[in-house]
Formats: C-alpha cells, sequence, structure tokens
C-alpha cells in the first residue's frame, strides 16, 4: 500500500530535456499534425497520397453529396439547372467550414482573423446572388438555364448516353468540384498555422496590406457585379412591361434591339461575367498574404524582379479553371444571343467581350442592323450615313 504512492511520484517525472522541449514554440506541418491538436472532432487522413485536415474531409463529403443530388434530381425532375441552384450556397459553405472547425473544437478564442474576413466576404457574395437569382425565378420548380436545351441538341451529345455521361461528368461533378476550388484559398489559410506547447495554441499569420488588397479588389468587383445585375435586371422588367416597372426614355433604343447596351454594359457585353472571375482572383490573393509571416514578406512579393513562385500556390486552380469555364461558355451563350438579335452581331464589333473598356470609336449600334464605321440602319431598315458630306465640286 505505501508502495504505489511513490511508485506514481516516480513515474509522474520527466527529464529536463523533456519539459524544455514542450515549452517550446513550432510551426507544424500539416501534412504530418492536426492545426488544432487539443480538442479536435476529426483526425487527419491521407487519401492517394494527400493528407485531408478535417474541414477537408467535411467539404469533401458536401462535395460528393452535393454531385449526386444534381444528378440524381436531373434524373427525376428531366432539367439540368440544379448546380445553378448550389452556385451560391456550396462556397459559402465550404469557407465556413475553415472558418468556424477551430472555434467548434476550441471555442471562440480560436476563430482566426483572416479566416473570419473571407467568410465574411463570400457570405456577403453569397446573399447577393442568392437574391439575383431568386427574383428572377431560378429556384422555382421546373426552371433551367436556358441554354441546357441548347446544349443537348449539339451532335456530339445529341445521343442520350453521350448526354448522360456529359450530365455526369461535367454538370454534377465537375462544376460541383470547381466550386469547392474557387473557394480552396480558406484550407491554404486553415494549413498555414502554427501550434504553441504545452498550451496547444493555433495561430496563423497575421493580417497585412495584402488582404487590405485582396479585401478592396473583392468589394469593388462585388459592386461591380451587383450593379450590372441590377441594370440587367431594370431592363428586362420594364422591357417586358412587369408591374411596377415602367419603361424607360433612355433605354427606348435597346428595347428596340432587344438587349441592353447601356450603363455598364456600354463598356462591357456581360460586365457581370467579368465581375465574377475577377471576385474570385481576388478571393485567392488571401492565400499569398497567409504565407506570409512579416511585413518584410510582404515588400518581398513587390520587389523587381518578381518573384512568380511567391505568388502561385495549389489554392489558384479554382481561380484558373473558373476563368477557363467562362472562356468557354461566354461564346456559346452569345452564339444563342446573336441568332436571336439581329443587331448583336454589330454590338460584339464595338464593344468589349469582358473586360470593360471603351466602345469602338465611329461606329454606332442601330436598333435593328450592323455597326459600320459612319454608317447606322435605322428600325426601318434604311442605311443612314453619320459622316458629314463633302461639298460638290463646281463644274467648269
Amino acid at each position: 500500500r505505501d508502495s504505489r504512492p511513490r511508485a506514481r511520484a516516480s513515474s509522474s517525472r520527466l527529464p529536463s530535456a523533456r519539459c524544455a522541449a514542450l515549452r517550446c514554440s513550432r510551426s507544424i506541418d500539416p501534412s504530418t499534425s492536426t492545426p488544432s491538436p487539443r480538442a479536435m472532432l476529426l483526425q487527419n487522413a491521407t487519401v492517394a497520397g494527400v493528407v485531408l485536415t478535417p474541414p477537408d474531409q467535411i467539404c469533401a463529403v458536401v462535395v460528393l453529396a452535393a454531385a449526386a443530388w444534381c444528378l440524381l434530381a436531373s434524373w427525376v425532375t428531366k432539367t439540368h439547372s440544379h448546380v445553378d441552384r448550389l452556385w451560391s450556397i456550396t462556397p459559402v459553405v465550404y469557407v465556413l467550414v475553415y472558418a468556424l472547425y477551430d472555434v467548434v473544437a476550441n471555442g471562440a478564442k480560436a476563430l482566426d482573423a483572416r479566416l473570419a474576413l473571407m467568410a465574411t466576404l463570400v457570405l456577403l457574395w453569397g446573399a447577393r446572388l442568392s437574391y439575383n437569382f431568386a427574383r428572377k425565378g431560378g429556384y422555382s420548380a421546373g426552371e433551367q438555364d436556358y441554354r441546357w436545351p441548347v446544349l443537348q441538341k449539339l451532335p456530339v451529345l445529341r445521343h442520350p448516353i453521350a448526354w448522360q455521361l456529359f450530365n455526369l461528368s461535367f454538370i454534377a461533378s465537375y462544376q460541383n468540384v470547381l466550386l469547392f476550388l474557387i473557394a480552396a484559398p480558406t484550407s491554404y489559410v486553415y494549413r498555414a498555422a502554427t501550434v504553441t506547447l504545452p498550451s496547444r495554441r493555433v495561430t496563423r499569420p497575421p493580417l497585412n496590406a495584402l488582404d487590405l488588397i485582396a479585401t478592396c479588389l473583392f468589394q469593388s468587383f462585388w459592386i461591380l457585379e451587383s450593379v450590372a445585375d441590377q441594370q440587367q435586371w431594370e431592363f428586362q422588367q420594364s422591357k417586358h412591361r412587369a408591374r411596377g416597372h415602367p419603361r424607360i426614355a433612355a433605354l427606348e433604343e435597346d428595347y428596340r434591339r432587344g438587349f441592353l447596351t447601356s450603363g455598364l454594359f456600354r463598356l462591357s457585353r456581360h460586365p457581370n461575367f467579368f465581375a465574377e472571375q475577377a471576385l474570385w482572383c481576388s478571393f485567392y490573393l488571401f492565400s499569398v498574404a497567409a504565407s506570409c509571416q512579416s511585413p518584410t514578406e510582404v515588400a518581398a512579393l513587390f520587389r523587381t524582379p518578381v518573384d512568380w513562385r511567391a505568388w502561385v500556390n495549389w489554392s489558384a486552380t479554382g481561380a484558373a479553371l473558373l476563368v477557363a469555364l467562362f472562356q468557354g461558355s461566354t461564346p456559346f451563350t452569345e452564339s444563342i444571343t446573336r441568332g436571336k438579335y439581329a443587331s448583336y452581331a454589330a454590338y460584339q464589333k464595338t464593344t468589349s467581350r469582358l473586360v470593360p473598356w471603351f466602345p469602338a470609336r465611329g461606329k454606332q449600334i442601330s436598333s435593328t442592323g450592323a455597326a459600320a464605321t459612319g454608317t447606322v440602319i435605322t428600325a426601318t431598315g434604311e442605311r443612314k450615313s453619320t459622316r458629314a458630306r463633302k461639298p460638290r465640286k463646281l463644274e467648269d
């Protein structure tokens, strides 16, 4: 009986070198350690040589569930816009998983400032885009993007088997993976963790100037997209004489053409498309900011010659793939519009496709015809020259 306390006391003593080691602070590699080891709900897992943190695992389950739902729903409803309904929702979910996982595991003090900022920005983006999609009837039963039926009629996709393979691989799977990848900078920021022992306190690089730049760019493009969507909404509603949306005198020419060429659409045929791409490219900059431990490292990013390796990491994949998607889908969208409106080809010649820029000089768009330098076609089909006529020379 007397020997037991002595045995416990002797076993509780640790070598002084080990005690010193436990008091130190060290940086951890997410591939070998869990960023928040004090009270974790899940543990790291390795799949095909890739280490997945607990938030990675949760997001992977969400991606698989979303893809399965889109596929099954398309079979049941015979429509294919289910991923469109998730476009403004699942990226918000992914960002919140990374931002709040440590909070759920370790309490409110574990909330990281950069992750909280990223979550706030994405919440604003998702709320506005969901509202815009909802007021256009996007969440209504049976609604789908007008481009899917047109795409289904292409010779290469006309066969039912070919279409279902496209439905599985691109519509349901690829697009849901893309929605995770555009939010992937939060995964990179989450992994940029330092654990202090023995308190096991998790810290990440503090906010810096690059975070401010990323925030300003994100908000600027968010405002640009909001204004473009609002201008298009007001035009479409007044064009179809919806209740509470009277015709606007300044848009009479656009009403006759059938599409909007005023406001932001004077500078770009798709300012909202441009803003969406630029917005997520700006979001990627947060991951670059998280790789900088001090203001000196931030300043080094802007020194010449520029070291592009410091600006590029794996989380740029989502923004790059999003840009590639728009480069492919925008020409297809315009091919449909060009077949619907006679003067759209003229609009294409005078106005930038994506990047807002000044329209071509010396060209005007008529209500129904093509644009040419110094020439317009009126609504009645009559060609008129906009150049001043030279006085005729008197003949001898």
